[in-house]
């Protein structure tokens, strides 16, 4: 008896949930790979139709219509629905994200409310204990269920309750407006709805974890999106009639001239977040057919004080580029495109570097992070202050370390490779695609081999991917000729890991959650410099960094795959070999 015990055990039925039972009755799924997907759900701790969806054994319109014909629920396509239209306030935002629905419409004392699992009895019970109303189930595609609901923005009381639970106002110090308090327009834009509105994206933004934020005016409608883990997401379509009052209002905030829409301006603004925290922003407009768009960048102070084991480097990269901030003098330089985190990681070296024995100065347009204990100057190129002018200011202030918010002429170049040679550790960024191009970028800028063999001690690039959300992240099959195509070698394919498959999940934005590095950190040794020297191409240097050790971003960004922080497909897109 004793040794039958595990195959009753094995042979007894696996309590499926209503979704999959559906499915095998209808037939779109075979009970075994039910079984299976739902095994793995619970492994995961995911839940089943996020598992289905993302495995592909079921298409996301293919489960609505089988649902919609089980359970006898209309169906209903949330593309052809305006999502600023929906009700807000019948429900809490946080239970619809838990359970993944959608509230329509209220029918005398009965909610409508989109699923995408209407065999869902928990969500029901939970809705109508919640709203004291009952519930009408209308069936929606899973993967726009998702986006609609990941879309919706949560409200600037609840964002601002969860941050520090207090009051908000624009830093008295950024919105000094006394002396046109008698200006028609500035009363204007006093306009209360606008003023809530504004407030309301500023926060939302910040709870979001997005990046920049775009005020975009066309002909015939206005919209507001945030960049998210680099990704653009439409968040609201605010009426046209307010974008002139949305300009001024965010123009006089930032200190800009409000009279002026003919050519761009560049500003910078505070909110306040009770006593102690304040958030920055950059302000940039651009007069536009139809109005001016606005974009504002958001700066958080604390990303410069995360560490450089936050930033993502592996350790030989992490080692390499202490090495060279550690030396007393010579040039380190950041290069990429921009976006990609250049300004953090020179500002997470600062941070390293930053004793009350050093003396470091910084020139930036603009200053983005303010970093106590270092004296950081921003650029006025119509006042006179360029880059160069304050290079000059520097270095007779008896400066050990200096930082240039960008390399862009000759000028500013020169100086800098100058106050390197001479006893100063200078940080600076390019723009280019790579750690190799950056050196002949600069002799084709005009700078002589020599200097540029004699300053420059480590270049790092670098891009920025999308993380994996380690909530619903999956493994994948991938071809393995696919895989040597994307740049593995035989020896990575040794069946140690698997790749991963972005899923999305309640707390993701569509499986990716946060961004990690990518990096390419090459020290300049002495078979480079004397590739330098004889004025050989940036193919010369890439060959010969890479038998000296250094991943290409394509290397390195392989490395991050391996490791299960972000998706093949996510690093083929920001890399390029």
């Amino acid at each position: 008896m004793a040794a039958a015990e595990p195959l009753v055990k094995d042979s007894s039925p696996i309590a499926l949930p209503g979704l999959a039972r559906a499915l095998v009755s209808a037939g779109k799924l075979p009970a075994k790979t039910a079984e299976d997907i739902y095994q793995k759900s619970l492994s995961g701790r995911t839940s089943f139709i996020a598992e289905l969806t993302g495995s592909g054994a079921v298409s996301a319109a293919d489960l609505a219509h089988t649902l919609s014909s089980a359970f006898g629920a209309p169906l209903l396509d949330l593309d052809a629905i305006d999502s600023q239209r929906l009700p807000k306030d019948l429900l809490d935002p946080k239970l619809c994200q838990a359970y993944r629905v959608v509230v329509l419409s209220k029918r005398n004392n009965r909610l409508i409310v989109a699923t995408a699992d209407p065999s869902d009895q928990q969500a029901a019970e939970k809705i109508k204990f919640a709203s004291q109303m009952g519930v009408d189930w209308v069936i929606a595609e899973y993967d726009k269920l998702s986006r609609m609901i990941e879309a919706a923005a949560v409200s600037a009381s609840e964002t601002i309750d969860s941050i520090i639970g207090t009051e908000f106002e624009f830093d008295e110090v950024s919105a000094d407006t006394s002396s046109e308090s008698n200006d028609p327009a500035v009363a204007e834009v006093e306009d209360a709805p606008v003023v809530r509105f504004l407030h309301k994206m500023l926060l939302d933004a910040f709870s979001m974890r997005a990046s920049d934020i775009h005020f975009e005016p066309y002909e015939h409608n206005y919209r507001v999106r945030f960049r998210i883990d680099g990704e653009l997401r439409e968040i609201a379509s605010p009426p046209t009639v307010i974008k002139d009052k949305l300009a001024s209002r965010i123009k006089v905030i930032s200190r800009l001239d409000i009279s002026e829409k003919r050519i761009p301006q560049d500003g910078r603004m505070k909110l306040k977040i009770g006593p102690e925290r304040v958030i920055d922003f950059r302000v940039s407009t651009l007069p536009t057919l139809f109005g001016e768009k606005i974009v504002i960048r958001i700066l958080d102070p604390s990303s410069a004080r995360l560490g450089i084991d936050a930033l993502g480097y592996d350790a030989d990269e992490k080692e390499r580029l202490l090495t060279a901030i550690g030396r007393p003098y010579g040039m380190v330089l950041v290069t990429g495109p921009t976006g990609s985190g250049k300004t953090v990681s020179l500002y997470t070296c600062l941070n390293l570097l930053n004793k009350p024995g050093v003396n470091i100065a910084t020139a930036e347009d603009p200053s983005e992070i303010n970093l106590p204990g270092v004296n950081q100057v921003n650029v006025n190129d119509k006042a006179g202050l360029t880059f160069a002018t304050a290079l000059r200011a520097f270095l007779r202030q008896d400066p050990d370390i200096i930082m240039v918010g960008e390399i862009r002429d000759i000028e500013t170049a020169d100086i800098s490779i100058k106050a390197a040679q001479t006893g100063h550790l200078v940080l600076s960024t390019l723009h280019t695609n790579d750690a190799p191009t950056t050196l002949t970028r600069m002799r084709n800028m005009g700078i002589a081999p020599f200097n540029i063999a004699s300053s420059v001690i480590l270049i790092t690039a670098q891009r920025l991917a999308r993380r994996l959300c380690t909530v619903c992240r999956t493994p994948t099959e991938v071809p393995r000729q696919a895989l040597l195509d994307a740049g593995f070698k035989d020896s990575d394919l040794d069946g140690s890991w698997k790749p991963y498959h972005p899923v999305g999940c309640s707390a993701c934005n569509s499986g990716y959650k946060g961004r990690v590095g990518i990096y390419q950190v090459m020290p300049i040794t002495e078979e480079i410099q004397k590739i330098i020297l004889r004025d050989g191409t940036s193919l010369d240097i890439a060959k010969q960094s890479e038998a000296e050790g250094v991943r290409s971003l394509r290397q390195s960004g392989l490395r991050k795959v391996m490791q299960g922080l972000t998706s093949l497909e996510e690093v083929l897109a920001v890399t390029n070999e």
